[in-house]
């Protein structure tokens, strides 16, 4: 599918113009960043990873009611979505401590909460996406009232959903980041969306049995290679066969297996 003219570069993924009036092709790009953009490394396999895991989870929200942007993967990196207008938020949902939150407020990381902690973040880049409130949401005007309600309904299902989906495969959900955008119909109806992706860059996902991270705190503390922890998790929801890896010996992406992964599901695709 032909690309469009780029319309957007960041950290780890590339916007072009999609085929049609309202569509978008996402690209993921192997780079990985942390501390705001201070660390950076290419990470050949890591883009691919997400695209394939992102996908897959999208997919498993909009079966459960949770409108996305996602419409279908492409091929190894791009996948095309819905244009979306963002809402400026951040939405951070915690089940146990771990991060910056123990950072902040000096708490012992592990910790399980009693219940889903939502934090709002303004995404803000140069301010280095501060901690804000509900009523900052609403007085701003970055969202209505009824608006955040549906962001936080949203927000809560997607917890519970996938707390147990990863729970059933040996995974625990510590915490994740999404973000919402308004898409409006043929008919002028503005609806809120699930937007951008979900895959271990923007989660926390920490073995049960041995509490070793699968996510992106490989690389922001490292504890080991990226790509072992995301080729886990793939592997684990079924994503990739147990007895294949995403890269070669000589380091390179296998593109040949995401072909034939690709060539399987497109085959069995349900029109």
């Amino acid at each position: 599918m032909a690309k469009g003219k780029q319309i957007y570069n960041g950290k780890a993924k590339t916007l072009f113009e999609g085929p049609d009036e309202g569509t978008i092709i996402q690209h993921f790009k192997d780079d990985a960043t942390a501390g705001n953009g201070l660390k950076h490394a290419i990470i050949p396999g890591k883009g691919a990873l997400n695209n394939r895991i992102s996908s897959h989870i999208l997919t498993q929200l909009e079966a459960i009611g949770i409108p996305t942007h996602f419409i279908r993967s492409l091929n190894m990196r791009e996948q095309l979505v819905r244009k979306v207008d963002i809402i400026p938020v951040e939405v951070v949902v915690r089940n146990i401590l771990a991060g910056t939150i123990c950072k902040k407020l000096g708490l012992e990381e592990g910790e399980k909460l009693p219940e889903a902690l939502l934090e709002f973040y303004y995404k803000k880049d140069e301010l280095n996406d501060p901690l804000i409130s509900a009523d900052h949401i609403v007085t701003l005007g970055w969202a209505e009232e009824y608006e955040l309600e549906e962001i936080v309904d949203y927000a809560l299902r997607i917890n519970d959903f996938l707390s147990g989906m990863f729970a059933a495969i040996g995974l625990r959900l510590v915490d994740f980041k999404l973000e919402f955008g308004r898409i409006e119909d043929e008919d002028g109806f503005v609806s809120i969306v699930l937007a951008d992706e979900f895959s271990p860059d923007n989660c926390r996902l920490w073995d049960m049995e041995t509490g070793e991270k699968m996510d992106k705190d490989r690389f922001r503390r490292d504890l080991g290679d990226l790509i072992d922890g995301y080729e886990v998790i793939a592997k684990k929801l079924g994503l990739i066969p147990q007895d294949c890896t995403v890269r070669k010996e000589n380091g390179d992406v296998d593109e040949k297996l995401f072909e034939r992964l690709s060539l399987i599901e497109n085959k069995y695709r349900v029109a």
